[in-house]
């Protein structure tokens, strides 16, 4: 067996004598920005912005907060725009991550999403549906019954609808983005509804915007974590690059996502504290159900339920459409993986992949109906991981503008290299963030941490299987601009 050092490292793809089936330039702006914050906006902010004002003492630091989440996202952003318009490929983060660094790296990162990051994901977005569903309309069989079925059922039906190809899939995306983006926006009318008086009481008296001491570094830092999970997501959009018409496209499109998410989440954070009081924001455990109560009762209770699981169909969705590109990427990388690169050009869906994907995700959602909040955890802890590649990726635009100085770089990075510094220097205090979180933490009696070394430890056996068994096949080429 020869393990010789990747040859690929550092090298441009290859273009094949052949020219399979590939992903097709159809997408404008306006279905990328609905699927970008459809992925984003999702169960989070209905929980977060209470344990964000616990952590930043005062109104002003709440915001600022907020405030600077934008920002971040908006810095890294810029970077993944540069990176997609230079790079326009279907394999988003996977293709950046080989072009720097080689197949090797790529795999480990494709491993990663598909056994835990990815999948993992739908499946929790499904529990997620499923819970909230099963409030609103129970399903006989008991709570955890019930959820599981909306759950299985949930994936089912969307991988149906993303079956019938990506302009189905994204015209659900627009319409289930819009409904979502609807309800945030009652949860504002909800605080003008209390300041009105309309409610039978009157809105508390607006907080002082400052007051006590502001929190401390590491206090804020904490605070920061909940604020940056929250936005997370936007880094989706590179996994449907080679889909756009235009490629300076999805650079317009990631602006104006972040653009759009940071502002309703700054509106949802000021509905939650003048409908509340900053006070009891902070200490609510349901803080979006608790505004809702207090200026609709029961019935805004209940209408908070059927958002939340209208925020978790619509990330669930985004999350099919773009999670199975990393896969076909692969497969094109790989010849024992080669069916995994079957793409269907009528539908615009990488059929093979996408089934895989969705399969695994309903062993997902089996694995946690049966164990539970254990399934949660592994899923979890695993940030340490997707932290790690977040950070590889950010780094890779450096790496890839020393490298291929010549490329053809529709968008560059303004303000280069202050923001991509920026970007690289959040991912990794967010690595070192979760990694404290995940070694202090067990599960089933062994430290949490191992979870994620021990799903890098099987892509890594799998990973020479690979190399022993095959050599790598030409990717696929870009579609014609």
């Amino acid at each position: 067996m020869d393990f010789a050092p990747d040859p690929s490292f550092g090298e441009p793809p290859r273009q094949p004598s052949a020219r399979p089936a590939a992903p097709a330039a159809v997408l404008g702006i306006r279905p990328a920005v609905m699927l970008i914050v459809g992925v984003v906006v999702g169960a989070g902010i209905f929980k977060a912005p209470s344990m964000v004002a616990s952590l930043a003492g005062t109104p002003s630091w709440m915001f600022a907060a907020w405030l600077l989440g934008g920002v971040i996202s908006l810095a890294g952003a810029l970077c993944y725009a540069e990176l997609a318009t230079t790079w326009p490929h279907a394999g988003g983060d996977y293709h950046f991550l080989c072009r720097a660094y080689g197949r090797s790296v790529g795999f480990l990162f494709a491993w990663a999403r598909f056994s835990v990051i990815t999948t993992g994901s739908i499946a929790l977005l499904a529990f997620v549906f499923g819970d909230y569903m099963q409030q609103a309309l129970p399903l006989p069989g008991g709570p955890a019954v019930g959820a599981a079925l909306y759950a299985a059922a949930v994936v089912l039906v969307l991988w149906a609808v993303n079956a019938r190809g990506l302009r189905t899939g994204t015209s659900a995306q627009s319409w289930l983005t819009g409904v979502e983006v609807a309800g945030l926006l009652l949860l504002g009318v909800a605080a003008l509804w209390l300041i009105a008086g309309l409610a039978g009481q009157a809105a508390p008296p607006a907080d002082a915007l400052t007051g006590v001491a502001p929190p401390g570094p590491a206090t804020f830092g904490l605070a920061m974590v909940f604020v940056l999970l929250t936005y997370g997501g936007w880094n989706e959009a590179a996994y449907i690059s080679a889909e756009m018409r235009h490629r300076r496209d999805i650079a317009r499109a990631l602006v104006l996502s972040i653009l759009v998410i940071t502002a309703l989440y700054m509106l949802v954070t000021w509905a939650y504290w003048r409908g509340l009081g900053f006070a009891a924001m902070a200490r609510s455990e349901t803080v979006a159900a608790d505004l809702m109560r207090v200026a609709f009762g029961p019935v805004g209770e209940k209408a908070i339920s059927l958002l939340v699981a209208l925020a978790a169909l619509t990330s669930i969705n985004a999350t099919m459409i773009v999670g199975a590109r990393t896969q076909y990427a692969l497969g094109g990388d790989w010849t024992l993986l080669a069916r995994l690169a079957a793409w269907d050009s009528e539908r615009g869906t990488p059929v093979v992949a996408m089934r895989v994907q969705n399969i695994a995700a309903l062993l997902l959602v089996a694995l946690g109906a049966w164990a539970g909040g254990g399934f949660r955890s592994m899923v979890e802890f695993t940030a340490p991981v997707f932290w790690l590649f977040f950070l590889l990726v950010g780094v890779s635009l450096f790496v890839l503008r020393r490298r291929e100085p010549a490329a053809h770089r529709p968008f560059r990075v303004p303000l280069y290299p202050v923001l991509p510094v920026l970007f690289c220097a959040t991912c990794a205090y967010m690595l070192w963030s979760s990694l404290s979180f995940v070694s202090s933490q067990s599960l089933g009696g062994f430290n949490a941490a191992w979870i994620g070394v021990a799903v890098m430890a099987l892509g890594g056996v799998l990973l020479l299987l690979l190399r022993w068994r095959s050599g790598p096949a030409s990717p696929f080429p870009q579609p014609d601009r």
